[in-house]
């Protein structure tokens, strides 16, 4: 890392106590529950199953694509609603016990790997999409926090463990020692791509190396290249969209703890100087695009004009067109407090505040054209809640960590607490 952006980050950590920000900030508040109704409102109440995407303003939605991903931060939702009242406990407790009874008795899947687009009401394959490998993941995290939060010897905590036994991880690396394939599909067998490089890959090396009945060695952790990016003084390991560094996070807390090998790499840092690298590099992007700024920036994979686009930087994308996309700040609350809830609550006040309606914020939106795109998307709501609560609380953080899978693969890469100078 470079020691230049090291220490104000490592500063910015001891100043806010990596969870800080004041419990009844009532912006933050609000911004928490809009994005949990998104997963209360658009999920199936039977099948439990969430909405890729909806209407930002709640209105009526004909749509039934669901995300397995989505489902895996609405079951994680469900857990903070209940502990903030938004909900009952048994309310939230019916809800995942549905979501999972189908999960592990109804929904389509192969070797325990779940299709990434399903129908909402049925769970039936859609688009002829993969058995996703990282959205099963995202889906078996949100299945693991629920396990912890209502109790392991609840019938909730039952299912859980039943539906990670199930996932037969050595399966997905179809031959490759230590690599996991990306997904599968029945027409072509499994996907050319492997999850070979540093991203949101994470949360899914840790779960198939703590996994209790198919796990994989514990080596596959340092199989994984981890690129360089060297940005105006900043030196951390990325893979450009800022989502990458927020995904794993939102459960697994890295907080305090560094390889024992390689690198020595403190990653929860590494998501600390990404995201102020980012910050930097949308600051000198005002030339061109005017309306970023110290409290405008963030772009991370995300809805466009043009379409879906897995933009990011840097280096400099040429996609990119002066689209603002709130969960480029709002995923990194946990990691810059500050820096990051000044961005959002400029945000909203943009384009006369109908950039922020029934569920929180719009998945993105251009200041400069005045384009604003009327969806929601799950997986960029559930990323703003999640790190907005570990931020606030560190609620995910605490209950995804009971989880002795997950702790036990950490200790098995070698993720030790560092020294208390990093900290």
């Amino acid at each position: 890392m470079s020691l230049i952006r090291l220490l104000p980050a490592l500063a910015l950590i001891a100043a806010t106590g990596w969870a800080q920000a004041p419990d009844k900030d009532a912006f933050v508040e609000d911004l928490e529950h809009r994005a949990f109704l998104f997963f209360w409102e658009r999920a199936d109440a039977q099948t439990g199953l969430v909405l890729d995407r909806a209407k930002a303003d709640g209105s009526a939605e004909s749509r039934r694509i669901a995300s397995i991903a989505s489902t895996g931060f609405g079951l994680t939702a469900l857990c903070i609603g209940a502990e903030h009242g938004w909900i009952t406990r048994e309310q939230a407790q019916a809800r995942v016990l549905a979501t999972l009874g189908f999960l592990a008795a109804r929904m389509p899947r192969e070797h325990g790997w779940y299709y990434h687009f399903v129908d909402l009401r049925t769970g039936e394959r859609q688009w002829k999409s993969e058995l996703s490998s990282i959205d099963t993941a995202l889906l078996l995290a949100g299945v693991l926090t629920a396990r912890e939060y209502f109790g392991e010897e609840s019938e909730i905590g039952k299912l859980a463990e039943s539906i990670y036994e199930a996932i037969d991880f050595p399966w997905m690396l179809n031959g490759d020692p230590k690599l996991l394939s990306m997904g599968w599909k029945p027409e072509s067998g499994f996907l050319n791509d492997r999850w070979d490089r540093y991203c949101e890959l994470m949360i899914l090396y840790l779960q198939a190396i703590g996994s209790p009945r198919h796990a994989i060695p514990a080596d596959s952790w340092y199989a994984w290249r981890r690129p360089h990016v060297r940005y105006e003084g900043y030196d951390y390991i990325s893979a450009a969209p800022l989502f990458t560094h927020q995904y794993s996070h939102a459960w697994v807390d890295f907080r305090g703890r560094r390889e024992d090998r390689g690198e020595r790499t403190n990653w929860f840092q590494n998501s600390v100087i990404a995201t102020e690298a980012h910050r930097a590099f949308c600051i000198d992007l005002r030339s061109k695009f005017p309306d970023y700024g110290p409290d405008a920036w963030g772009i991370t994979a995300s809805d466009s004009a043009k379409g879906y686009v897995a933009w990011g930087g840097p280096p400099m994308d040429p996609a990119i067109d002066g689209t603002l996309v709130p969960c480029g700040p709002g995923g990194s609350l946990m990691f810059t407090p500050d820096i990051a809830l000044r961005a959002l609550r400029n945000m909203r006040g943009m384009l006369d505040g109908r950039v922020y309606p029934h569920y929180g914020f719009v998945d993105a939106f251009n200041p400069l054209t005045k384009w604003i795109d009327p969806d929601a998307i799950g997986i960029d709501v559930g990323i703003t809640l999640l790190s907005a609560e570990n931020m606030r609380t560190g609620n995910v953080w605490r209950w995804f960590m009971r989880n002795s899978d997950i702790r036990g693969a950490m200790d098995k890469v070698g993720l030790r607490e560092a020294p208390k100078k990093e900290k």
